[in-house]
């Protein structure tokens, strides 16, 4: 079973030392990365896209439904 998307983005995030700031040419403006990783803001199709073309994290672990914090 794979992890939720914020985790797999956390867990990433964590693997290759990563900041939120880094997330910004991927989801977008920094309030909206913490958006995200806060579980208020879903991730769109574009979002997930690009999350997983440059950081190489499966799709299926993004497009699942987060679950709740």
């Amino acid at each position: 079973d794979s992890a939720d998307p914020v985790e797999a983005i956390k867990f990433r995030m964590d693997q290759q030392g990563l900041t939120p700031r880094d997330l910004e040419p991927m989801i977008g403006r920094l309030n909206r990365v913490y958006e995200v990783l806060a579980r208020r803001r879903p991730l769109t199709m574009p979002m997930v896209w690009r999350l997983h073309k440059q950081l190489g994290i499966p799709a299926e672990s993004l497009i699942r439904p987060a679950e709740p914090s």
